[in-house]
């Protein structure tokens, strides 16, 4: 497996704080981690970044066997 690949995204919790959400590869699974014990808040841009790391994601764990 090559070197860990991680992917942020920005967005915020319910109370308006900015938050970060991880995306990364683990053994050829896609793993998404958001903020501890919250709920993420995405703008459509945000969202937009979120598809564009889970995409890139999709793509690197396809590659590990």
């Amino acid at each position: 497996m090559g070197p860990n690949q991680e992917w942020h995204v920005s967005c915020r919790d319910v109370a308006g704080r900015r938050r970060d959400m991880s995306v990364f590869v683990n053994h050829g699974r896609v793993v998404i981690v958001a903020p501890p014990g919250e709920t993420a808040v995405l703008s459509p841009l945000e969202v937009g970044r979120l598809r564009a790391a889970l995409r890139d994601a999709v793509v690197t764990a396809a590659g590990v066997d």
